[in-house]
């Protein structure tokens, strides 16, 4: 399984989040399933089916954290070279015959910026964009056929 290219940042927000979810988190549930039980039948019971669905998710968050983070490689955009597109940097776009421009942040959906949204670098734009600088023109394989966009601007 390939490594997931998470910031410092980005990390220490998801293994606050699975440090939560793994104490608070499991002791709530288990609270909220003894009080359905609590109330009788468990067949008709939709507090405890609900309380069940819920714990359900919890755990499977839980072991989507702990896979994530154990493979997770922290990169720093700072770091990279200075223009090149790369995990963690933003990078501003324009497609061939369009005015208008994109911004997107190369890394994980889980990184969570509310003003860019998040092209993986595993997808084929982000494998096209990825060592790229403003100017370059790059071409990528869309469902809809082949794509072309130019790099406008990098930023970390």
């Amino acid at each position: 399984m390939a490594s997931t290219q998470l910031s410092r940042d980005a990390y220490d927000r998801l293994q606050a989040e699975l440090d939560d979810l793994t104490t608070r988190g499991r002791t709530e549930i288990a609270q909220l399933i003894e009080r359905a039980r609590e109330l009788g039948d468990l067949s008709e019971n939709g507090d405890y089916h609900a309380a069940k669905d819920d714990q359900g998710k919890m755990e499977a968050r839980i072991r989507q954290l702990q896979a994530m983070l154990k493979d997770a490689e922290i990169v720093d955009a700072s770091s990279s070279s200075s223009g090149t597109v790369a995990a963690g940097t933003v990078v501003t776009i324009r497609y061939d015959g369009d005015d208008d421009t994109e911004r997107y942040l190369i890394g994980s959906i889980e990184e969570r910026r509310d003003d860019v949204s998040v092209i993986s670098p595993g997808s084929p734009l982000g494998q096209a964009l990825i060592g790229r600088g403003a100017g370059d023109v790059v071409e990528y394989e869309a469902p809809g056929g082949t794509l072309k966009v130019e790099v406008v601007a990098v930023d970390v």
